[in-house]
């Protein structure tokens, strides 16, 4: 009885890896169709708006990340990863600015400055009117980003799912006496 339910837990286990491992294919080629989307409205705003105006020299000399990727344990343990934009807070962190205790009298607080402004858009770098394939492969891209924190999450679940289909492989080969 047993090996039985090992077996159907074994068999739900690998179409669980093997729906997983679809989906990371599908976003595989996703990402890999918005990376060169972004690549060909890039070279297409280049053509545009001439060779000269747009490439390094138009960098901002201080760059500030438009987003982040933030980790965490899912309810079921394995990794998760997500994409946060620069100005947004998790929950995490506006509870640790909160002071623990608070003054309910005496002088008003003066409001802490934020330490961390809200990042320019990397459009402006270019002109204020930028072409529309410009804006084309800045949100390619930033497609492309959420796609790859998709993957990275996938391919945790893809190795957790792994990892217990070898030891219920284990927990089976121990429990079926070998044949002769």
């Amino acid at each position: 009885m047993a090996s039985r339910d090992l077996r159907a837990e074994l068999d739900f286990l690998l179409l669980q890896l093997l729906e997983d491992l679809e989906q990371l294919e599908a976003k595989r080629q996703a990402l890999n169709a918005r990376v060169e989307e972004g690549w060909l409205s890039l070279s297409k705003a280049r053509y545009a708006m001439g060779a000269k105006s747009v490439g390094p020299l138009q960098y901002a000399s201080h760059m500030e990340p438009q987003v982040r990727v933030c980790t965490g344990e899912a309810q079921d343990g394995l990794q998760k990863f997500w994409m946060v934009r620069a100005g947004t807070q998790t929950p995490e962190e506006v509870g640790s600015r909160e002071a623990a205790l608070r003054r309910r009298k005496g002088l008003p607080r003066t409001p802490e400055p934020d330490s961390s402004p809200a990042p320019q858009n990397p459009l402006k770098w270019f002109g204020i009117l930028v072409p529309h394939s410009l804006r084309q492969a800045q949100a390619s891209f930033r497609e492309g980003l959420q796609l790859a924190a998709d993957m990275a999450s996938l391919q945790s679940r893809i190795s957790w799912g792994r990892s217990q289909l070898q030891e219920l492989q284990e927990k089976l080969k121990q429990l079926e006496p070998r044949a002769p």
